[in-house]
């Protein structure tokens, strides 16, 4: 846990373990500190207060492993590495950014390459389910039981990406069940970063949207240069690791590159740099305008790069889904919009049902957080 006024004037005195009595929310390394910080502290300390007393609402999920993952590491019982470890998946494969030791040594180059769960059938999703979606999904219990995957499954931990452009594409009124729905959707997803080394995962793209083909817009600074225009085909689900099982039967690559169009069910285009500066070269092809705009984890309120961004969306009256690690940040992004759009959001701070079942380990916050926790939109 960080000093909540660290790099804000004096170096800190030791270890962050004095909090604020009222919210509970920060924690500081003396009363000196703590006295520094008050000016800025005192903005968001009844904000916060409000947002610490839903802390077992955020820790609510239906797993069997879900005080190991969300109570058990804020605690520090447990860290990612040990949930991770626990499961053979530390540092394995697409798990490999799900830590910060597995980050460190893990590189953008690397993305596409990895494809496989690493985790037998009977806990993965690695071929069509058994039947299509009946109605609609709404929670990770509704998934799991559709997909028929039991509850001790760690697959959610990585599925929290296309289940939250499911979730995105209700909100915004887009209906997946809904017969008269185009065969084709074009997604921009914006500002994307450890889940380029998970790409594999959005082939649950042609379980959610069943008979539609997907065309997803990858664009931000973490893709490599060198990966620019970049086409990758999904042709299939992510593979188990069992050797008999049926998702091996056909031989072909999970993901394949292409520089041609494509009759995939899933399609991914890599743009590099900022989204106001690529939409143009996005939108030469029709079929490249977007039904929906998605901006996971954004910190819209850290990144001044995003304002003009959202004045190109605001002007093209784009439908846009944020989402972000906790609802402070949400509260302090959409103070940002409303400062350059000049009205409230569209779509209000609501929790994300489908967020990432494991906390986010050292945050400056002691409320929980986690990856997609929180969705808002214009």
């Amino acid at each position: 846990m960080e000093c909540a006024a660290k790099g804000r004037g004096t170096a800190c005195a030791g270890p962050a373990m004095r909090r604020c009595a009222r919210c509970e929310a920060v924690s500081y390394c003396s009363i000196a500190h703590q006295i520094a910080h008050w000016s800025h502290h005192k903005q968001e300390c009844e904000r916060l207060e409000k947002q610490m007393k839903n802390v077992d609402v955020l820790n609510e999920f239906p797993f069997t492993f879900s005080q190991e993952a969300t109570y058990q590491i804020c605690e520090k019982h447990e860290t990612r590495c040990s949930f991770l470890a626990k499961r053979h998946l530390h540092r394995v494969g697409m798990w490999m950014h799900e830590c910060h030791c597995g980050a460190s040594c893990a590189t953008f180059d690397q993305l596409g390459l990895n494809k496989g769960w690493d985790l037998s059938s009977y806990f993965c999703p690695c071929s069509g389910p058994e039947s299509p979606i009946a109605e609609e999904l709404h929670s990770w219990e509704d998934y799991y039981k559709w997909r028929c995957i039991p509850l001790d499954s760690p697959v959610a931990l990585l599925l929290h990406w296309p289940l939250t452009v499911y979730h995105a594409f209700q909100l915004v009124g887009i209906k997946i069940l809904n017969p008269g729905m185009s065969d084709k959707l074009c997604i921009h997803y914006l500002g994307p970063e450890k889940e380029l080394l998970q790409l594999a995962v959005f082939g649950e793209l042609q379980a959610l949207f069943p008979g539609v083909c997907i065309h997803v817009e990858l664009v931000g600074p973490a893709i490599p240069p060198h990966r620019d225009g970049e086409k990758i085909s999904i042709s299939q689900y992510a593979c188990c690791n069992s050797d008999e099982c049926s998702c091996k039967l056909s031989g072909d690559d999970v993901i394949s590159k292409t520089q041609s169009d494509t009759t995939s069910a899933v399609t991914l285009q890599l743009r590099q740099g900022f989204y106001h500066d690529r939409y143009g070269d996005m939108v030469k092809d029709r079929d490249s305008f977007p039904h929906l705009v998605i901006a996971p984890n954004a910190g819209i309120a850290a990144y001044t790069s995003w304002l003009p961004s959202i004045e190109l969306m605001e002007k093209k009256n784009i439908p846009v889904v944020f989402t972000d690690y906790c609802e402070e940040a949400c509260h302090l992004a959409a103070r940002c919009i409303e400062s350059v759009t000049g009205r409230s959001l569209g779509l209000p701070v609501q929790l994300n049902p489908f967020r990432q079942p494991i906390v986010v380990e050292d945050t400056v916050l002691l409320l929980p957080c986690y990856s997609n926790c929180f969705l808002f939109g214009m």
